[in-house]
């Protein structure tokens, strides 16, 4: 069936199949007695941790429960082509266990009994009708059925001895259909959906199967989500997702159902949104990264996810996602989190690598921005902004970046592809801006207004406006799951902890008297936020969960910028009164080297090279660019540029989406 018509599914229950067949619609199968749903307490916030990885990457596999795992049939190798392998999966590692007779991919999988059963799918050529049966112990495969219609594309899960197949593709016809199927007997429609559906989430929790999301013939994607009860004949509404969200996966915790990742209706959009639905729909937690046609089972300590596709392409990545506790929080940070490594030098995105290489350097007093090249340290364009820009801010997708014009009340827009203006958008206040983890909102930090406005990160409509019980609100990171933000506000001394699914504050933190907090990053394991201090010359070490005070580590007059190094080793502190960079190890928690920069100097904002070598920096006082060799802290030049330097964006850098500031990307 091609790549031009299947595109992605997710996997496992929301793998891919579905049926069509010109049979009588008949009454659901239902089981003799309806099964026990054990009520767990309301799902808040889950926790998503890294698990190892498949010996191969693969997207778009079938997939079902097994043994405390998965087992994972066909799917996508990264070279799109499909692949017939069954492989089991536990976060102990991956096995090849056999072969099923022919490669495909969007094929959907639900476990009835000891065995997964497998329908349709596609493999390069058409869509197919067979249900395999998979012995996931032996790696045996046989045909044990046909489904109505060849199809792929669609999803399955399992109630009882029944397996549902939801929606799907028939080469030439969308579906919009729900396909009963027990071992021995005839695949037969027993509901519709309100519309046809590709690539939706699929669940079952309890007596009720989930169907969440996908995609729509009209090329959208929904964000609606679905009950179906066998026996009812009927599917009905249940609420909305945060977003239209198609190429998900789908798995049970307990009593509710996680619909986990996708993407928009476009490819190159993953999310790592995990969202839950049970008596809500509500976001509850995220993925380290963004991934779409990914594979989820339950298992009995929560749900494993494997494989999928990030902006990077297929991986091979397992994760865990369970019930949060802060003890599972920190557990998890402990050892397991290393929120920078996708910021590996040289990890460029197919979209940062479309970039050129350049330094974009807002003029704050001349209301100008200066484009300078990496290579030649030249400046290579100059052109006029709104008032006051304060920083260049490259947006969620990579695609574009944005000089926040604070007084102008505006962003213009640049193609990092040529290093050109483009148009002018008008915003509130703009002193700096973020974007929230799943990329659905712009958080424009409007400082005068006392403000944090979500705005909708493409048409930058606007949500909502946070008022902030602060003054000087300035500076932001976000939690290694993207649950909340600590955000520093400069002329009130004080942190504020922000709940970003809620968009409301959690909580105040107020520093020592006279405190001026700044810039704030977060430490590679999760656990620890470092915000420079211009008053207190140096860094406050803070924990977010709890919101109090760690520690403090002295760097300089001034401290001002915080940049990580591209392998998470070391934090770049820039001291702009001391005309210094200070380097702290991330392990030691303390300043290991000093580099003062020769005849003095103002470092403010800036950022890293993709590859790692050269830290590029704003002069804020003296109207200079300057590039220092992270090796050693050689100054290798003092580039002169316009008036008030501000906060310079390096392009590209690695990762695959950007948080916003000046590059904070994951």
């Amino acid at each position: 069936m091609g790549r031009a018509l299947l595109l992605a599914v997710p996997v496992l229950a929301l793998a891919a199949c579905a049926g069509g067949h010109a049979r009588t619609e008949q009454a659901p199968t239902t089981p003799k007695a309806s099964p026990v749903v054990r009520r767990d307490p309301p799902l808040r916030v889950v926790v998503a941790a890294p698990a190892g990885s498949l010996a191969e990457p693969v997207q778009d596999s079938a997939a079902s429960p097994f043994r405390g795992g998965a087992v994972l049939v066909g799917g996508l190798t990264p070279a799109d082509v499909s692949t017939d392998a069954i492989v089991t999966a536990t976060p102990a590692g991956s096995q090849h266990v056999g072969r099923i007779p022919g490669a495909l991919h969007d094929a959907a999988a639900a476990a009835l009994g000891a065995t997964t059963y497998v329908f349709g799918g596609g493999n390069g050529v058409a869509q197919l009708d067979t249900i395999l049966a998979v012995d996931p112990r032996t790696g045996a495969a046989q045909p044990v059925g046909r489904l109505p219609a060849p199809s792929s594309d669609q999803s399955a899960a399992a109630i009882g001895r029944t397996a549902y197949v939801v929606g799907g593709y028939t080469g030439s016809r969308w579906l919009d259909t729900i396909v009963a199927w027990r071992p021995g007997g005839h695949a037969h429609v027993v509901a519709h959906l309100p519309h046809a559906l590709r690539y939706a989430a699929v669940a079952a929790a309890g007596h009720r199967l989930v169907i969440a999301g996908g995609s729509l013939e009209s090329g959208n994607a929904s964000d609606l989500v679905y009950t179906y009860r066998p026996g009812a004949g009927r599917v009905t509404p249940l609420g909305r997702l945060p977003a239209p969200t198609t190429h998900a996966a789908a798995a049970a915790l307990g009593s509710t159902v996680l619909v986990i990742g996708g993407r928009g209706a476009t490819v190159g959009t993953p999310t790592n949104r995990i969202v839950a639905v049970d008596r809500r729909v509500h976001v509850v937690g995220r993925l380290d990264a963004p991934l779409s046609d990914l594979a989820a089972v339950s298992t009995p300590s929560g749900v494993l996810v494997a494989g999928g596709r990030s902006f990077a392409g297929t991986v091979s990545a397992l994760t865990t996602i369970a019930r949060s506790s802060r003890s599972r929080r920190a557990a998890a940070a402990s050892h397991t989190t290393n929120v920078y490594a996708a910021d590996r030098a040289g990890n460029l995105s197919a979209e940062a690598r479309l970039a050129a290489p350049f330094v974009y350097v807002p003029n704050s007093d001349s209301g100008t921005v200066d484009v300078v090249d990496q290579r030649t340290f030249k400046i290579v364009r100059h052109f006029a902004v709104g008032a006051l820009p304060q920083h260049v801010v490259p947006a969620w997708d990579l695609k574009t970046l944005y000089v926040t014009n604070d007084e102008g009340n505006s962003l213009t827009t640049i193609d990092p592809r040529t290093g050109k203006p483009g148009r002018t958008i008008r915003v509130d206040d703009p002193y700096n801006m973020y974007f929230t983890p799943d990329g659905r909102y712009a958080i424009v930090v409007a400082e005068r207004l006392h403000r944090l406005d979500f705005r909708d990160a493409h048409s930058f409509r606007l949500h909502r406006s946070l008022h902030v019980p602060c003054v000087g609100v300035d500076h932001m990171d976000f939690s290694a799951d993207g649950r909340y933000a600590l955000v520093s506000c400069e002329f009130s001394s004080q942190m504020l902890k922000v709940d970003i699914p809620r968009e409301r504050v959690d909580g105040v933190l107020t520093l020592r008297a006279g405190a001026a907090p700044q810039d704030v990053k977060l430490s590679p394991d999760g656990r620890v936020f470092y915000v420079a201090d211009m008053n207190a010359n140096g860094v406050w070490l803070i924990d977010g969960d709890a919101l109090r005070v760690l520690g403090f580590v002295h760097t300089g007059r001034g401290a001002h910028g915080l940049y990580p190094s591209r392998d998470a080793r070391y934090l770049y502190v820039t001291n702009r009164g001391a005309g210094s960079i200070s380097v702290i190890s991330f392990a030691r928690r303390r300043v290991v080297h000093t580099w003062p920069i020769p005849g003095g100097g103002s470092p403010d904002m800036g950022n890293v090279s993709a590859d790692g070598k050269v830290l590029w920096l704003s002069g804020r006082w003296n109207g200079v660019l300057y590039a220092i060799s992270t090796a050693n802290g050689r100054l290798l030049a003092k580039i002169p540029v316009g008036l008030g330097p501000h906060g310079v964006c390096v392009w590209p850098q690695p990762g695959t989406y950007s948080l916003g500031h000046t590059g904070i990307l994951r």
